[in-house]
């Protein structure tokens, strides 16, 4: 009788879409909503149904369904599976190590890094898209498009906050599955949305708030993988896991504004839509072309990846990072390096194509920050040889210097010097981002050493390496706020003053805290790391995360 419903309900669903949206075809989004929820909700109804006979002593009357061979029913032996969890994980043992956890380490970083990549180019897809809109038919202010632009960040910061403690929760694999496969809901959204200029205002912001889901995804997948790797090999496998990930905003700048200009999904993908210049174009694309890549990512995730169950820990044991000093100094600098790289991967192709407008910046908008991910990946054996502290103050100098350049190309009206300052400002943002998070690890190991010196040495070890990953999350959750002020601080300067001086001021006067707080803090006579960075022994002894 309640299914019988379904007949009644639906329809008016339906119409109801169809009014909102424009767009009939977003009737079947409802549908593979309604289904997707009716199978995950399935798959743990019965899960819980075998644990529950499981603690009863009852597991023989579990039904012996075909298709649940191997949960747990007498008589059928589960064959050993890649995925799943691992009770028994030693990196630093090198013969363990060699034997097995490499493997699978490398194997979970793989899945991992293809995941974030996705999550970057869903979480940075506005900043092409917002460029693309008036000439499509949509009559938005500045200042809204620069909200679009911005508001991504937004949420993308806020959700990590609560993303960077969720591994150790739930466990890396299900996360994985469950953050890489809610990147449909705005890649759906999306395509269906840019279809119709009658799209209300109040939808796009919606949905670019939801595209604040792959920024989330940052947090947990660097939190997770922090876990397999032994302390030799985690700065390097940190660094390709941020900066292969980090290399989504240039294939996304690089990719759709190719795909939006062919009927990529023929019938299924919708009419085009005519640009003012006559042209046709398939906006909704920009969201459709990274459905099928979601879904592979989410299914290779759950039959791939791994849940170390050592790793394992309640927000109460990750909330000491809260108390710490240091904990907020790192926010500030990493906000300064990673910020600086998502702002303006944001912010910059609308930026330029206001500022530029006979200049169609939307060709070299990815190159950015393709050297911004390459300088992140390439360059984490620096901050490890010479120290992630003194590497982060001549990082802050460089960008100090790129903002003035910015600022002095602005006022000249020279695209080419403008551009060419604002590659430097990606690349060195790139290599600070590495630097940064190598010195969290060493910051903290001093700081549990000296608050909790009661403890035996095993113990101080493994509540450092817990505060660490927790540290590296929340840190850049706070940092990811750079995609929301960068666009917004461009978009208020402009309507103010009918310049980007104003915010690019904003900046030079950050970039100048970031300079005074490293050096005083970190890297100078009286600085925390100080001593550990200018003795290579102990230094190559705590490698670190890049």
């Amino acid at each position: 009788m309640v299914g019988g419903l379904g007949g009644f309900i639906l329809p008016l669903a339906f119409g109801a879409l169809n009014d909102l949206t424009g767009v009939w075809t977003s009737c079947f989004v409802l549908l593979f909503v309604l289904v997707s929820i009716a199978l995950v909700w399935m798959h743990f109804a019965v899960r819980q149904m075998e644990r529950s006979a499981q603690r009863r002593g009852e597991a023989a009357l579990v039904p012996e369904l075909p298709e649940m061979q191997g949960f747990g029913e007498p008589g059928v032996e589960a064959p050993p599976r890649r995925a799943g969890p691992i009770a028994d994980w030693r990196p630093e043992d090198e013969d363990f190590w060699r034997s097995r956890g490499k493997a699978i380490a490398r194997r979970n970083l793989g899945i991992s890094t293809y995941c974030l990549m996705l999550s970057f180019a869903v979480w940075m897809v506005w900043s092409v898209v917002v460029a693309r809109l008036p000439a499509i038919g949509f009559d938005f202010t500045t200042d809204q498009l620069f909200w679009l632009a911005a508001l991504p960040g937004l949420s993308g910061a806020t959700l990590r906050i609560f993303y960077a403690f969720l591994v150790p929760i739930f466990g890396g694999r299900l996360w994985t599955t469950l953050s890489t496969a809610s990147l449909l809901i705005p890649a759906f959204g999306i395509g269906y949305a840019v279809q119709s200029p009658d799209t209300p205002y109040l939808i796009f912001l919606v949905l670019a708030l939801l595209c604040g889901l792959g920024g989330g995804n940052f947090a947990s997948s660097m939190a997770n993988i922090s876990y397999f790797f032994p302390k030799a090999e985690k700065g390097n496998a940190l660094a390709l896991n941020a900066g292969l990930g980090n290399l989504g905003v240039s294939v996304m700048q690089f990719l759709v504004p190719v795909v939006v200009t062919m009927g990529l999904f023929g019938a299924l993908g919708g009419q085009a839509q005519v640009a003012s210049d006559g042209t046709q174009l398939w906006m909704q694309n920009a969201g459709f072309v990274w459905v099928p890549f979601v879904m592979l990512g989410a299914i290779a995730a759950w039959f791939g990846m791994n849940d170390i169950l050592s790793a394992k820990s309640s927000f109460a044991d990750q909330s000491a990072i809260f108390g710490r000093l240091h904990t907020w100094l790192m926010c500030w600098l990493y906000t300064g390096t990673f910020g600086t790289f998502i702002g303006m991967s944001a912010g910059f192709p609308l930026l330029a194509k206001l500022v530029f407008p006979d200049v169609n910046a939307l060709k070299y908008a990815f190159v950015g920050p393709l050297l911004g991910a390459i300088s992140r990946a390439a360059t984490g054996w620096v901050s490890d040889r010479y120290g992630g502290a003194r590497v982060s103050f001549w990082v802050f100098v460089v960008q100090i210097v790129a903002i003035v350049g910015m600022i002095w190309f602005l006022d000249a009206r020279s695209f080419p010097g403008f551009f060419s300052m604002v590659l430097l400002l990606f690349i060195a943002s790139g290599v600070g981002n590495a630097s940064t998070f190598q010195m969290v690890p060493g910051i903290m190991r001093r700081e549990i050493d000296r608050t909790e010196p009661a403890l035996p040495e095993p113990q101080r070890r493994a509540q450092a390496e817990r505060e660490s990953a927790a540290v590296i999350g929340f840190t850049s959750a706070i940092a990811a706020y750079g995609a929301f002020y960068i666009p917004k601080a461009y978009g208020s300067s402009i309507q103010m003053t009918g310049a980007a001086d104003t915010a690019l001021w904003g900046f030079l006067v950050f970039y100048l805290s970031c300079a005074a707080l490293t050096w005083f803090a970190y890297s100078g006579p009286r600085g925390v790391l100080r001593d550990l960075e200018r003795k290579p022994a102990l230094r190559s002894a705590a490698a670190v995360p890049a």
